[in-house]
């Protein structure tokens, strides 16, 4: 976990965001030189001053927002699963009723933050290198530029990893954990962590399901093995298959 290793410091010390053009600033990427000296001992004094800094900013974050009444969602997720194809079928069914922003993190590129653009919503991209999460000072940082007057919804869309992105909260309302139907039903039990913190889990991809082997029911059984009380969607993002509710639901969120 990032919490063991220390990253969320590397994170810090050479992460960029893209602002349509954009300057580079890359440095060297950290090594994880670990000792096994006294491991107990070190390991949690280390988690506990890496969380307890990240969670001090993400109060401050959350305190932030709510000032502006904005709802920040932190959409987690495998590479691959569907997280910026919902997001820009999400924009571009919410432009001109709900004024949104986003917030988008990646190892390297600005691929999700093109593909994004141009769909109603200030768009800023976050390169992390070998970092494997998104942090709340990195968050912080952006939040003046991202968030303008009148944005009531500010998506967060986490870096591609069902472990460590889970782990950092970055200051928003909820999580929202995406499972697509080509990752098997059995990821809940598999990533315990994200899937009984977040209180939404969207099932993306429902469109393919005719063509794999793949048992709804079951998924269903072992999000409510993790977590009982869990929120589920089912939809495609590709065909518009249960985006209807998913839309209705963040109408509610803002109304």
């Amino acid at each position: 976990m990032c919490e063991d290793c220390g990253c969320e410091q590397a994170l810090n010390k050479h992460h960029h965001h893209h602002d349509h053009p954009h300057d580079h600033d890359h440095t060297h990427p950290h090594n994880h030189d670990h000792t096994h000296d006294e491991p107990e001992q070190r390991k949690l004094v280390l988690e506990q001053k890496i969380l307890s800094r990240n969670d001090e900013m993400a109060a401050k974050n959350r305190t932030w927002l709510a000032e502006r009444s904005v709802v920040a969602l932190n959409l987690i997720s495998s590479p691959g699963s569907g997280k910026t194809m919902l997001l820009e079928r999400t924009l571009e069914r919410l432009q001109g009723k709900i004024s949104c922003a986003v917030i988008t993190g990646d190892q390297q590129t600005d691929n999700d933050a093109q593909r994004l653009s141009g769909k109603g919503a200030v768009v800023r991209q976050i390169e992390t290198f070998s970092s494997c999460h998104l942090d709340a000072d990195r968050i912080n940082q952006l939040l003046p530029e991202v968030v303008e007057d009148g944005v009531k919804i500010l998506f967060i869309e986490n870096i591609g990893n069902l472990v460590c992105p889970s782990a950092f909260d970055l200051g928003e309302n909820f999580k929202v954990a995406l499972l697509s139907t080509t990752e098997g039903e059995d990821k809940p039990v598999k990533y315990p962590t994200l899937f009984s913190s977040a209180p939404i889990t969207i099932l993306t991809k429902m469109d393919l399901v005719e063509h794999l082997d793949w048992d709804l029911a079951k998924c269903r059984e072992y999000l409510r093995k993790i977590h009982p009380g869990v929120f589920t969607f089912e939809l495609s993002a590709k065909t518009g298959q249960g985006m209807d509710t998913w839309i209705n639901y963040l109408e509610s969120l803002v109304m």
